[in-house]
């Protein structure tokens, strides 16, 4: 699987832009603030249908102009595919996979897949529990268009049951409905509980080895689900907290307030490790991630770097150039120092200034 090319039209800071990517490595270089992280956002968006960022459709569209438009060529088992995305202000995206309109986003699944690893991602670990039920929901709704089902009905039950549970405070005669989407709720969530734990599961046999050596085998890493509550009790649990809910005005049992524990030694490092520990999780984690890609898919991920080696250290850089040397890779940085120092091999080099990229052909300059 590989991605031959991009071209954008009122995307972020681009008014226009069209690249070709070589099949292995691909750099993008140029001083911060210029545009580089915002093609790799374009390529996840086009695969995902959502930003990295969490940004909104809104935010995405060139200043002072009404939509945008990606236009991404990938390649996987000997086909092309044209993903077309237009994305509007006030509209919900319109897509087309060569030239034919999809209706919804889940036939996107399993076209592109796509790995993105941002400094960002190096504080996964000691961040809120928000963001680890990201990393888990963005990558099994890139794999699973039954976990993108069940998680979008869930998301969608929760909201309009939190929104009963704000006009129950006004009106005691519509708690008499609630129990209309307790029961979806219910339904959904074990869904999405299931299969989470099962990710993790499969994540944690292979998260181990790697972060062993990472480690230099001083650690052993154990990655557990940490449910807010079970399947099995969930629809008894949501009925006793019923009452807590009206009050709070909001759902507070379900899998939307679960989170992942990073064990090492049994001693949780989200909360007792340090910075290193939670930073060398942080890259086995996004390691494992690419691991686990090939073997259920049987493809390898496209790889999108945003400045990340800058924030490791000689010996996690050297870790992760060489993990990844059988994949397409895009990379950003500020200088192509680090790449030169690694003696990694670079395929293409692009200059991003301003929003204008500029293909650089002459290697001997690295």
């Amino acid at each position: 699987m590989i991605i031959n090319s991009i071209e954008l039209s009122n995307f972020r800071n681009y008014e226009t832009l069209s690249m070709q990517f070589h099949p292995k490595t691909n750099i993008l270089y140029g001083d911060n603030a210029q545009g580089k992280t915002n093609i790799l956002e374009a390529i996840y968006v086009a695969a995902t249908t959502k930003s990295h960022k969490g940004s909104k459709d809104k935010e995405l569209i060139k200043m002072d102009q009404s939509e945008s438009h990606i236009r991404l060529r990938n390649e996987k088992d000997d086909m092309i595919h044209i993903i077309d995305m237009h994305i509007k202000k006030n509209k919900s995206k319109g897509i087309a996979i060569n030239g034919i309109p999809i209706r919804k986003s889940s036939e996107l699944v399993g076209l592109v897949h796509v790995v993105f690893f941002s400094p960002e991602d190096l504080g996964i670990i000691k961040n809120g529990p928000g963001e680890r039920r990201r990393f888990i929901d963005m990558e099994l709704c890139q794999i699973d268009k039954i976990y993108l089902y069940n998680l979008t009905k869930y998301n969608k039950i929760l909201m309009q049951r939190n929104n009963l549970l704000k006009q129950i405070r006004f009106n005691a005669e519509l708690l008499d409905t609630l129990s209309i989407w307790d029961k979806q709720l219910v339904i959904y969530g074990k869904n999405v509980i299931d299969r989470r734990i099962e990710f993790i599961n499969q994540l944690n046999s292979i998260i181990f080895n790697i972060h062993k050596k990472l480690s230099g085998g001083k650690e052993e890493l154990v990655i557990q689900y940490d449910s807010n509550v079970s399947s099995e009790l969930f629809e008894k649990k949501l009925e006793d907290s019923i009452d807590r809910d009206i009050s709070l005005k909001m759902t507070n049992v379900g899998p939307h307030r679960d989170d992942i524990l990073f064990l090492v030694k049994d001693i949780d490092i989200r909360k007792f490790g340090s910075q290193g520990q939670q930073r060398t999780a942080a890259l086995s984690l996004k390691l494992a991630e690419i691991e686990l890609l090939k073997r259920i898919t049987r493809q390898s991920p496209i790889l999108l770097l945003d400045d990340v080696l800058s924030e490791l250290d000689r010996n996690r850089q050297n870790y992760l150039l060489d993990s990844i040397k059988d994949i397409q890779t895009i990379i950003t940085c500020t200088g192509l120092e680090e790449f030169v120092n690694n003696r990694i091999e670079i395929n293409k080099i692009f200059r991003v200034v301003e929003g204008t990229v500029t293909e650089e052909n002459d290697l001997n300059k690295v």
